[in-house]
């Protein structure tokens, strides 16, 4: 198993950045696929980002490429979310999650991203 702390939320005016961090522990960092998910109030779920073992491949959602990127230091155990440009649209709750197979097996417990126009 591995255990998966985010943090680096909070309140940032539209066009600011924010850099979120999620700390990893328990099994190898880096043998799992990492992934950064948003919920906003009222909506689904939505994957924002995602990132290979060893960082050498990521996707992006559409609606964040261009202004987001995500990386992982497998000494720290740790992955990022670099957010630029920020607009009102991008407020949700953020998560990070793990991947051993098929699906994301682990979940951080969400951090709060607020955006004001």
């Amino acid at each position: 198993q591995v255990q998966l702390v985010e943090s680096g939320g909070g309140l940032v005016q539209a066009g600011g950045s924010l850099t979120l961090s999620c700390a990893a522990s328990g099994r190898t960092f880096s043998t799992y696929v990492m992934g950064w998910f948003r919920q906003a109030p009222g909506k689904d779920r939505e994957i924002v980002a995602t990132i290979n073992w060893n960082g050498g491949s990521s996707y992006y959602a559409d609606s964040v490429k261009g202004r987001f990127t995500i990386s992982r230091d497998n000494a720290k155990s740790t992955m990022y979310l670099q957010m630029n440009s920020l607009k009102p649209e991008d407020t949700a709750v953020y998560y990070c999650a793990a991947r051993s197979s098929t699906k994301f097996d682990y979940w951080g417990q969400g951090t709060q991203v607020t955006v004001s126009s």
